[in-house]
């Protein structure tokens, strides 16, 4: 069964949708089948993997409401070489909808169940406030990445995030787990990150990833070329970045699953 891991934090700006493209791509690369589900009414993860959000015929709003068949609504064909459910601006129809309906929580984990055994990760870009269709990926999801830049305000904001899933969890999901908080726009000459990312490294263990994402132009840039920063220029440290990221995602999955097994 494939691994569903929901790309989340309550704080916009830190990087969350780079890193949902980015990751996606980077995995898709090693082989691996790939789903990205864009639930960002914002719609810039589909924007940055080469999908015209205007034009998307079927978006996570048919997924969720219409409750159309899973074939109906993915794209295949995206700059990014992973599988794609797009968003745009019709999904914050989608969340008031949702209100409506009998087990609200579960439309997307049941919208998955048919397919989970098709992909090998299955990568959710959350919408940057709490509200149902985050509540939909994390009841879906088998565990949470959360990306967080090196800042005071951001390290008080993770303790709150982390009580939030937690919270969360006992009521939607039980078996939902911290898959790892990645530091993003990470910049080593400045000393209030270092001394943050000190912190996290303390307070949160090995729940933090060893993979450092770098402020890059590349990155940044990426996007208005709707493309992943790997297929943008491969050699950037953006890119070599998010592909280490990958790298760790799997050896963590392969030990998770040893561990389970033995």
């Amino acid at each position: 069964m494939g691994r569903v891991i929901a790309i989340a934090n309550q704080k916009g700006g830190v990087g969350k949708t780079t890193t949902a493209v980015n990751v996606a791509a980077s995995m898709a690369a090693t082989k691996r089948k790939v789903l990205l589900i864009d639930l960002d009414p914002q719609g810039n993860a589909t924007m940055g993997s080469g999908v015209d959000k205007y034009d998307a015929p079927n978006t996570c709003y048919e997924l969720l409401i219409e409750e159309k068949p899973f074939k109906d609504v993915v794209i295949t064909e995206t700059s990014g070489k992973y599988d794609l459910i797009a968003a745009n601006a019709d999904v914050t129809a989608a969340e008031i909808k949702l209100m409506e309906v009998f087990a609200r929580e579960l439309r997307l984990r049941n919208a998955l169940a048919s397919v989970r055994d098709y992909y090998d990760f299955i990568f959710i870009d959350c919408p940057p406030s709490l509200n149902q269709l985050t509540v939909n990926a994390m009841a879906a999801a088998d565990s949470v990445l959360v990306p967080m830049q090196c800042e005071y305000y951001a390290l008080e904001g993770l303790t709150a995030l982390m009580d939030t899933i937690k919270k969360l969890a006992s009521v939607v999901n039980p078996a939902l787990t911290i898959e790892g908080v990645l530091r993003t726009m990470y910049d080593p000459r400045n000393r209030l990150a270092n001394d943050v990312s000190e912190q996290l490294k303390r307070h949160f263990g090995e729940q933090v990833y060893r993979t450092v994402i770098p402020r890059n132009v590349r990155l940044a840039e990426a996007p208005s070329f709707g493309t992943p920063a790997m297929y943008y220029d491969r050699s950037s440290t953006g890119s070599k970045a998010y592909l280490a990221l990958a790298g760790e995602i799997l050896r963590r999955s392969k030990k998770d699953t040893v561990a389970k097994v033995s």
